[in-house]
C-alpha cells in the first residue's frame, strides 16, 4: 500500500509538471503572435511521430502564409495513453485557446464532447459515408459527429516464424496461429519449446488501458454484448475466467514472464525485441520500433496472426485508433477543419501507413488494388477487421476503465486473489453509478 501511494505521489508529480510545461509554453488567451501575423496558427496536440510530422510539414507548406500547424508532442515514450488523457482533461478545463485541435483514444470521445466542437456542421453524410463505419461509430456521440478519425488500429499476434519452424510439425501449428491459436494450444506450444528460454507471449499488463483493452479482448471470446448504452453486462463467471486465464499464464504455465506486469505498448514491443520472444500481443505499428540493425533478425522473420481465444469460443480483436476533436475555445475552427481534411485525405492517409503502419481510416482505400498489391499486409488487416469489437462507448468509461485496470493488476502481481480482485472491482463500479448487470 506504501509503494502505491508513493507510485501515485510520483505520476501526479510528472503529470502536473509536464501539464504545467505545456502552460508555460502555450499560456492561456490570445497571445500577441496571433495578432501581429496574417498567418493562422492552430496547436496541435498528438502523439508526434515520424509520420505525423511529415504530415504537418506538407500541410504547412501548402498553406504557407495562410495557416501554420504548431504541434505538441505528447510521445508515447514518455507518456502513457493514461496520463495523456489526464494531462488534455486538466488543458481543457482551464478554457485556453491554445489548443486547437487534439488527439484521443477512440473510446475517450463522449468524455471529451464537452469540450469539443460538434463536426456534423462540416462533414455532411455523403462525405461521412467515406470513413470506414468501424471508425466513424467512435466518433458520433448524442447522435451527432464530435471527433473525426485520424488512423485505425486493431490488436493482434506477431510471431516467430523461425523459431516455429524448428518444430516437426511446423504446418500444423502454422496454421493453428494462423486462424488464432487456442490459449489451450499456446500453452502446449510453451512446452514444446522449453528449451527455448525466451518468453514465449508478450503481453501488456501494467495498470493502464493496454489491459483492459487484452481484458475485453478476451471477455469478448463468449460475449460480444457486454454493454449496452450506459449498461455494462459482465458476470463474475465471464470476469473471472479471463483474469484466472491471465494469472495462469504468468504463474502457472508460465506462457507470458512476471515482466509482463510493468510493460505498456512501447515498452512490451521493446522487451520482446531485446528479449527474442516468440510472440506479442500488439499493434499494426509494432515493426517501426526496430529499424535499427539491431532488431533486423527479429523484425524480418515476424508474421501477423489474430489473438488467442479460449476453446470452443470465438477469436475476437479489439479495436484501437485514434480521432480528431477541435477544442470549443478554439478561435480558428475553420482551419482547424482544413487540417484535419488534410490529414484524412488519400495521399496523407497512405504517407501515415506507409511510414508508421498507421491503418487508413478511407473506405475506398480498401478496395484499391494498386495500394493493396504494394502493401499486402493490408489484406491481413482488412480479414481482421471482421472479428473486430469496440470497448464498452459510454461516458463513464474511463471510470470503469481504471477500476478494471487497477483490480485486474492487483491480482496479476498476486497483491489480491482473483476473487477478491472480481469483487472489489464490482463494487467500486457499482459505487461509481454505472449499472452492471449479468451478462445475456
Amino acid at each position: 500500500m506504501k509503494f502505491e501511494k508513493t507510485f501515485y505521489v510520483i505520476l501526479s508529480g510528472i503529470l502536473i509538471t509536464a501539464f504545467l510545461l505545456i502552460t508555460y509554453l502555450f499560456p492561456t488567451g490570445s497571445g500577441l503572435e496571433r495578432n501581429n501575423s496574417l498567418t493562422k496558427k492552430i496547436y496541435y496536440v498528438d502523439h508526434i511521430s515520424n509520420a505525423h510530422q511529415k504530415v504537418i510539414d506538407a500541410f504547412n507548406k501548402k498553406y504557407e502564409g495562410q495557416i501554420q500547424v504548431e504541434a505538441i508532442d505528447l510521445s508515447f515514450d514518455k507518456f502513457s495513453t493514461n496520463e495523456r488523457k489526464e494531462l488534455l482533461a486538466r488543458y481543457l478545463r482551464n478554457k485556453s485557446d491554445r489548443i486547437d485541435v487534439f488527439a484521443v483514444d477512440q473510446i475517450w470521445v463522449p468524455r471529451f464532447a464537452k469540450w469539443a466542437v460538434p463536426l456534423t456542421p462540416y462533414y455532411s453524410a455523403k462525405e461521412q459515408q467515406r470513413l470506414l463505419q468501424y471508425a466513424l461509430e467512435t466518433c458520433i456521440f448524442n447522435d451527432a459527429l464530435m471527433a473525426y478519425p485520424l488512423y485505425l488500429d486493431i490488436a493482434h499476434l506477431y510471431f516467430r516464424d523461425d523459431v516455429l519452424r524448428k518444430l516437426s510439425n511446423y504446418y500444423e501449428l502454422q496454421k493453428k496461429i494462423s486462424s488464432s491459436i487456442t490459449w489451450e494450444d499456446l500453452t502446449n506450444l510453451s512446452q514444446k519449446l522449453s528449451g527455448n528460454k525466451n518468453p514465449l507471449y508478450v503481453f501488456q499488463a501494467d495498470n493502464y488501458e493496454g489491459l483492459i483493452c487484452s481484458f475485453f479482448e478476451m471477455l469478448a471470446n463468449s460475449n460480444r454484448s457486454y454493454y449496452r448504452n450506459d449498461t455494462l453486462y459482465l458476470n463474475e463467471t465471464g470476469f473471472k475466467k479471463v483474469l484466472n486465464q491471465l494469472v495462469k499464464m504468468i504463474y502457472t504455465d508460465k506462457v507470458s514472464p512476471q515482466k509482463v506486469v510493468e510493460l505498456k505498448e512501447n515498452e512490451s514491443a521493446d522487451y520482446f525485441l531485446k528479449e527474442e520472444g516468440f510472440s506479442v500481443r500488439a499493434w499494426s505499428s509494432l515493426k517501426e520500433r526496430g529499424t535499427s540493425q539491431e532488431y533486423a533478425a527479429v523484425l524480418k522473420n515476424l508474421e501477423r496472426a489474430p489473438t488467442p481465444h479460449f476453446a470452443g469460443e470465438r477469436p475476437a480483436s479489439v479495436f484501437g485508433g485514434w480521432n480528431l476533436m477541435i477544442s470549443k475555445y478554439s478561435t480558428n475552427v475553420g482551419e482547424a477543419v482544413k487540417f484535419i481534411n488534410f490529414f484524412t485525405s488519400e495521399e496523407s492517409q497512405k504517407l501515415m501507413y506507409n511510414e508508421g503502419g498507421y491503418l487508413p481510416v478511407l473506405n475506398f482505400l480498401y478496395d484499391d488494388k494498386e495500394f493493396f498489391e504494394k502493401n499486402p499486409d493490408l489484406y491481413f488487416y482488412k480479414n481482421l477487421m471482421k472479428q473486430g469489437i469496440h470497448r464498452p462507448f459510454f461516458q463513464k468509461y474511463t471510470i470503469v476503465s481504471d477500476i478494471l485496470a487497477n483490480a485486474i493488476h492487483s491480482a496479476l502481481k498476486k497483491e489480491v486473489t482473483v476473487d477478491t480482485a472480481v469483487k472489489t472491482a464490482y463494487e467500486k463500479i457499482r459505487r461509481s453509478g454505472i449499472i452492471v448487470q449479468k451478462a445475456d
